[in-house]
């Protein structure tokens, strides 16, 4: 039982059991690090401080000596840290005034929201870096570079049925990896649970590797590169859907929105955050996405809505 497991030893067997070994150590050390938390930013900013020294445990677990002192001690530095740098954050904060509230367009995404979903991007692919390389190579090609298992088994120039068998022992493997961050975060935020965010790419996982996925191809139009293109991959039955995109080039101003449309109703997937290499990854979770539409598209908004009315730079056929 973990009971009689000494701190030391837990961490030592975190990479074999993330799940449980997380949840352990945070129900014996979540109230020594909020105390230490609240002493520096107060009780109503602990909770985020908590959170992030508990993702940070996760990611950086590596790093504990226990030669170097006790696990409870290098815990308590890393929330005294955490702590002194979100204070610090908030005189910058209060520094800049409402003013520069006032200045962000009204729908994007707030400075925190942003630093979750560029942490939440980040905890995918360092899950996939725990993979051995042969898995961890056939889940990018299925889920980043839109290849069917088919065309996997080529790249890999390994039988279908191998590819499929990698990807299936790389979805288990990583489903545990997503779920100890699920239970850290649960019930920190006020907004969309991270849990259940990181489920939900779970899901997405699973479904753009299933063989009955319908791929649709999106194409360049107006001022976009001859090589920009996307790709719809959805599952009938199934109410998700991920975009990828390519080459798309940085927006000045405005936002890159990606829509599909079922009959006369379209639905807002959501706002497309391209990388430094110009590529997206855009996973959607609506009813509406369980059957395949008749359209999709990507538009550049100068404010998002509820239909699409900017320039279309992406469309399916």
């Amino acid at each position: 039982m973990s009971e009689a497991r000494t701190d030391e030893e837990l961490i030592a067997s975190l990479a074999d059991d993330p799940a449980s070994v997380l949840r352990e150590l945070h129900r014996r050390h979540a109230a020594l690090v909020f105390t230490v938390a609240a002493r520096i930013v107060g009780r109503e900013s602990a909770e985020d401080v908590v959170q992030d020294v508990f993702l940070t445990l996760w990611d950086k677990h590596g790093t504990f000596d226990p030669e170097k002192g006790a696990f409870r001690a290098w815990l308590t530095q890393i929330a005294r840290r955490r702590a002194l740098n979100e204070a610090r954050r908030a005189r910058v904060r209060r520094a800049e005034g409402d003013e520069a509230l006032a200045e962000i367009a009204d729908g994007a995404i707030l400075p925190d929201r942003a630093t979750w979903e560029a942490h939440r991007r980040e905890v995918l692919r360092a899950a996939l870096e725990t993979l051995p390389e042969a898995q961890r190579r056939a889940v990018s090609l299925a889920y980043f570079d839109e290849l069917t298992s088919e065309q996997i088994a080529s790249v890999l120039r390994a039988p279908v049925g191998t590819a499929k068998t990698r990807i299936r022992l790389a979805l288990r493997k990583l489903a545990p990896l997503l779920a100890a961050v699920a239970a850290i975060v649960l019930g920190f935020l006020a907004w969309r649970s991270p849990h259940e965010e990181l489920a939900r790419d779970e899901r997405a996982l699973r479904m753009v590797t299933a063989s009955d996925v319908v791929p649709i191809r999106l194409g360049p139009t107006g001022s976009m590169p001859s090589g920009a293109h996307g790709n719809y991959r959805a599952r009938a039955g199934v109410p998700i859907a991920v975009l990828t995109t390519s080459q798309l080039p940085t927006l000045a101003s405005g936002e890159y929105v990606a829509w599909a449309r079922h009959g006369e109703t379209w639905t807002r997937l959501g706002v497309i955050d391209v990388e430094v290499d110009g590529r997206s990854l855009l996973v959607a979770e609506r009813a509406a996405l369980d059957h395949a539409p008749d359209e999709v598209r990507v538009t550049r908004e100068a404010s998002v809505g509820d239909v699409p009315q900017g320039e279309v730079v992406l469309h399916s056929p």
